[in-house]
């Protein structure tokens, strides 16, 4: 009898036990979040972590508009970058399994005009090395991606690539490239002779309840999208990016984290269609293995990471737009899963969620993360600020040195041969400074232009290209005054 009410007690008090111990992990995640998120700078987050089939917890953190201050809700939708290649490899899977496609299949097999060379050789590039980023195209291609609203959108960036060199032979090894995902998405609309973006709604997003994302913004039928943001001056400066509609298929889908959730469940499991069963989801889990990893034990699938240790599994794929950014992480053996979604580019959306899994675990968390535009930012600010100080100087200088002109207090030299050598000396230095400026991105970022800097990189960068520029116009003013007068006896 005794040992019944012990068991009885037990029982009881057993389920008490365990919702300690997961609001002790929810306390522990929001009080790690919140720090991060004010390190980061990064002014709305969306979190949500799912769990055997349910969603255990999802928060909004901070503001989808600062201005406004408008807070993040879980309806609050935002860019969600390069995660959108899961759906699209999953398109892919579904038309093979109709028999529409091989995965095997030359892609000029769909595209007839997409001959690409390496060495000046033609080669094959199937649909499977598209996904699995081994068609040897280049990740650098991504700098000559239109910007566009056009209908045809697609076609023009898959056009970009007509010409372009491949980078190593198809096959041989992994390059992540991300138009190689807008390639797979111009094939769904060859095979499907329906646009991408329809498609990928009706046949992806629709049938599992995601009845709130859209497939491009030209979709958009919400005001509740977030505003974006970049890293500028160390704070968030609002942007408003161009629109590359030929980018979607690699990563524009825009959804909320109530519409993620369903997503994760999807890949954990918990939803099904006729369209999308669960073998379809085990086989976009499936790694390309005919390669080296691309990271330390991570092979690369349908549009996850795969990664393998010490008896674990877990799929991960992280995205970034210009000013938006988001991670996903599940663990299948334990049927968790982790989104984060935040209104910046910044990888400590990356960070923030592997530090979510890892708590939600039990296991330890690194507290301090450091992302490269941030300190870029941070170093570019106070470079800026001497350039401005230097800049009020000489401009204060020529200002003088030219009223004291115009009062006669200085007068012109004649003009020699002495004062045109230093006058062409001068030219040179400052035409130098403004093409190595105008050329660094290229010579230094391998083929990166500053137009595509403007877009991507913190503001202080451009702030910094045309504080350069303008400092190297009032030196020249200031030098040029200096010659060719003096002052007046």
């Amino acid at each position: 009898m005794f040992f019944l009410v012990v068991c009885l007690l037990l029982s009881a008090a057993i389920p008490s036990i365990a919702r300690a111990e997961a609001n002790d992990r929810i306390h522990q995640i929001e009080r790690f979040i919140q720090e991060q998120h004010d390190l980061s700078k990064i002014p709305g987050l969306s979190v949500v972590i799912v769990e055997k089939g349910k969603t255990v917890y999802q928060k909004g953190f901070g503001y989808a508009d600062v201005k406004t201050k408008s807070e993040v809700t879980p309806d609050t939708l935002f860019e969600i970058g390069s995660t959108t290649k899961a759906f699209t490899a999953l398109a892919i899977l579904q038309l093979e399994q109709k028999g529409q496609l091989k995965r095997t299949d030359d892609v000029r097999t769909y595209i007839p005009w997409l001959e690409l060379k390496y060495n000046g050789e033609p080669q094959t590039i199937t649909i499977d090395q598209l996904m699995h980023h081994t068609s040897g195209i280049a990740s650098n291609t991504i700098v000559k991606i239109p910007a566009s609203k056009a209908d045809n959108a697609l076609e023009l960036t898959v056009r970009t690539l007509v010409d372009q060199p491949l980078n190593r032979k198809p096959g041989s090894s992994f390059e992540y490239a991300t138009i190689n995902y807008d390639v797979l998405g111009y094939v769904i609309e060859r095979v499907t002779k329906q646009p991408f973006d329809m498609y990928i709604k009706q046949h992806v997003l629709d049938p599992i309840g995601m009845k709130d994302s859209y497939v491009g913004l030209h979709q958009l039928q919400s005001e509740v999208i977030a505003t974006g943001y970049k890293l500028g001056f160390m704070k968030e400066q609002a942007y408003t990016a161009p629109v590359y509609r030929g980018n979607i298929p690699a990563g524009y889908i825009i959804s909320n984290s109530n519409d993620i959730a369903k997503w994760l469940h999807l890949q954990l499991g918990h939803i099904s269609t006729s369209e999308m069963d669960q073998h379809l989801i085990q086989k976009s889990h499936e790694p390309d293995l005919s390669v080296e990893p691309f990271d330390q034990n991570t092979h690369y699938a349908a549009g996850w990471g795969v990664q393998h240790g010490s008896g674990q599994t877990y799929l991960l794929h992280a995205g970034e737009n210009p000013t938006f950014s988001s991670y996903f992480i599940l663990k299948p053996d334990e049927q968790v899963g982790v989104a984060i979604l935040a209104n910046m580019k910044t990888s400590y959306t990356t960070a923030i969620g592997q530090g979510v899994m890892d708590i939600w675990e039990g296991r330890e968390v690194a507290y301090r993360h450091a992302d490269s535009y941030q300190q870029l930012d941070q170093i570019l600010t106070y470079i800026l600020a001497a350039i401005a100080a230097i800049g009020v100087l000489l401009l204060f200088l020529s200002v003088r040195v030219i009223s004291m002109t115009i009062r006669k207090q200085r007068i012109y030299r004649p003009f020699n041969l002495k004062r045109a050598l230093w006058i062409n000396l001068h030219t040179l230095f400052v035409t130098i400074v403004i093409l190595l400026l105008i050329k660094a991105p290229k010579m230094l970022l391998g083929g990166v232009t500053w137009g595509f800097i403007k877009v991507w990189a913190p503001t202080s960068v451009t702030a910094l290209f045309y504080s350069i520029l303008a400092l190297s116009a009032i030196y020249y003013i200031y030098i040029l005054f200096l010659v060719l007068t003096r002052k007046s006896k």
